[in-house]
Order: C-alpha cells, then sequence, then structure tokens
C-alpha cells in the first residue's frame, strides 16, 4: 500500500473515531453522576398537604390538547430513533366547593406551530374557559407547552389575580419562547416565592426542583380520597427516564434546553427511590401517554375538564 494511501485511511479512522465519539456523547451517553443528588422529603410535603385547613381536591381531570413527536434517544438517551409520541397535558383539580385549580396551560395552536400534531380545538378551548374561572392558575415550568395557555389568554388582566408562577418562572421569560409574557403583563402578577416546599391550597404542594429549567417545580396533590399524585413536569418526559434512570440525549439537553443535567439526575435518582419506597403514589411524567391511560383507567385521573 502506497504511503499516501496508508494516510489517507489514517485520517479516516481517526474522522470516524472522533465522529463515532461525538455521536456516543450527545447521542447515546446517559450515565448517572456519582454527587448527583436530590432531597425529596415526602413526609414534609405530606404534612403541608395536611396543613392547610379546607377540603382537598375531590377529582383531577385532564384534558389533552395535541401532541409533539420526538426521536427515542431525544426522550431517553440511547433509546434509537423511533418515533416517540409527546402528548401535552393540561390538568383541573376539582374541589368539593365548586371551585378549581390549574396545573400547567399547554399551548395554542398557533403557539405550537407545524410541530404541534393532533390539536384539540375542543379541548384547548376548554381548558381556556376553565382558566376564567381558577381559583389558582399554576405551571410546572416555564416552557411554552406547559405556560402557553396562559400567554395566549384573550384578557390577561382577567386572570393575573390567580396566575401563580414563581418568582423564577417569572424572571425567565427566554425559556418560554413564543409564550413568553410581556413586560407589561408579568408585572400584573404577584411572584410566588419559596425555598423548596409551599402550600398553595389544601392538599397542594409546590416542589421545587430547577434543572430541566430554572423554574422547574414539582407539583404534589393529596385527593380527599387520600389518593396521592406527583406531577413531575419536565424532570421527566417518560416514565422510563425514571426506571432506567438515563437523562435526555445531551444533544437536546445543552443545545435546545440548557438544562442543569446533574440536577435533573439527581432528581430522577429521588423519584427512582420514591417509587420503590411509596409504590401507591401516582407518579405524573410531562407527556408520557401510557402513565395518562393507566391513570385514567384507574380512576386516579378522569377525562374533560369541566
Amino acid at each position: 500500500m502506497s504511503v499516501w494511501k496508508r494516510n489517507i485511511l489514517v485520517v479516516l479512522a481517526v474522522l470516524v473515531a472522533i465522529g463515532g465519539g461525538a455521536y456516543y456523547w450527545f447521542v447515546v451517553e446517559s450515565h448517572m453522576p456519582s454527587d448527583a443528588a436530590f432531597e425529596l422529603d415526602i413526609n414534609e410535603v405530606r404534612r403541608l398537604a395536611d396543613e392547610m385547613p379546607g377540603n382537598k381536591p375531590a377529582k383531577i381531570q385532564v384534558e389533552q390538547i395535541g401532541a409533539f413527536s420526538f426521536p427515542s434517544t431525544a426522550v431517553v438517551a440511547g433509546d434509537g430513533w423511533k418515533q416517540t409520541a409527546m402528548p401535552v397535558f393540561s390538568y383541573q383539580l376539582v374541589f368539593p366547593d365548586g371551585k378549581t385549580g390549574i396545573i400547567d396551560t399547554a399551548l395554542s395552536k398557533e403557539q405550537g406551530g407545524e410541530n404541534l400534531g393532533g390539536f384539540d380545538a375542543d379541548a384547548y378551548a376548554r381548558m381556556s374557559k376553565a382558566l376564567g374561572a381558577a381559583r389558582f392558575v399554576i405551571i410546572t415550568h416555564e416552557h411554552m407547552d406547559h405556560m402557553g395557555g396562559i400567554s395566549a389568554y384573550p384578557d390577561f388582566a382577567q386572570i393575573a389575580p390567580v396566575v401563580a408562577l414563581s418568582q423564577e418562572q417569572i424572571d425567565h421569560p427566554e425559556r418560554s419562547g413564543v409564550a413568553a409574557l410581556s413586560a407589561e403583563n408579568s408585572k400584573l402578577l404577584t411572584p410566588v416565592v419559596y425555598d423548596k416546599y409551599k402550600a398553595i391550597a389544601p392538599g397542594v404542594v409546590l416542589i421545587k426542583s430547577p434543572g430541566h429549567s430554572p423554574g422547574s417545580q414539582m407539583v404534589y396533590v393529596r385527593k380527599a380520597d387520600g389518593r396521592e399524585v406527583l406531577f413531575l413536569g419536565d424532570v421527566a418526559w417518560h416514565f422510563r427516564n425514571i426506571e432506567v434512570l438515563r437523562e435526555r440525549a445531551r444533544l437536546v439537553t445543552q443545545f435546545f434546553l440548557y438544562e442543569d443535567r446533574k440536577a435533573v439526575f439527581g432528581q430522577l435518582k429521588a423519584l427512582s427511590e420514591l417509587d420503590v419506597a411509596e409504590p401507591n403514589i401516582a407518579i405524573v411524567p410531562g407527556h408520557d401517554g401510557m402513565v395518562m391511560a393507566s391513570l385514567l383507567s384507574e380512576g386516579v385521573l378522569s377525562k374533560g375538564f369541566e
């Protein structure tokens, strides 16, 4: 073999090695850092849920507004390139006195654009109507598919008194994309400020969990019948993230979501431990259609807003 052919092969081998290493690092690698940690004191959360006087939610209802579709490896690193459904949900808590609260508000068709499939205009209309009658409105984090319904509401000043965004969610409009609130509308809000946990209604507790976004928080709900539900927002997109303790592909978290991966890994680890210790707590990832179907069939959640 001539020297120049050998040199070409060496260069090609180096390029393949570099490319393969980059592919592994950005698409496949997802090992739990040894120092990843997150404290989730479920007994303290329960205490706060019970401490606030009043009746706990009688029902939790859900609307699916639409769905995105991502490659599986974007959802769980290393899971391949088959397309995976990412349904978009909004939740309504119904209290015995008829008052309601909303967790996450999905997004409008215009906000979702051509990437949002199966948009259900009737479901979105029910959700938007429910916003106008809610006792409180909270979001798990400030991304457009969770807060879009707030910013798209036709009379923001009407709902502003009940929209309970955290200080971090208000402070990071750049994370909301097309659903970002205007500076004028942000000034109408009274931010929710807390360090770790905060009860906002009987049976409803916020759990600060930055990582996926600066304003990421989980929402714990204890229903009047004693059933416990933990809404994760996008700490995990699918329950498989918790089962296998794998994050989204680094290509997604580093260049699109700008996540704190170690923080999210700590939260996944804590949630895995919680699932083992407290299997009766219904853990609800942000976009898992299989988990949603199971919770609906078990009667933990019910379909359709009032």
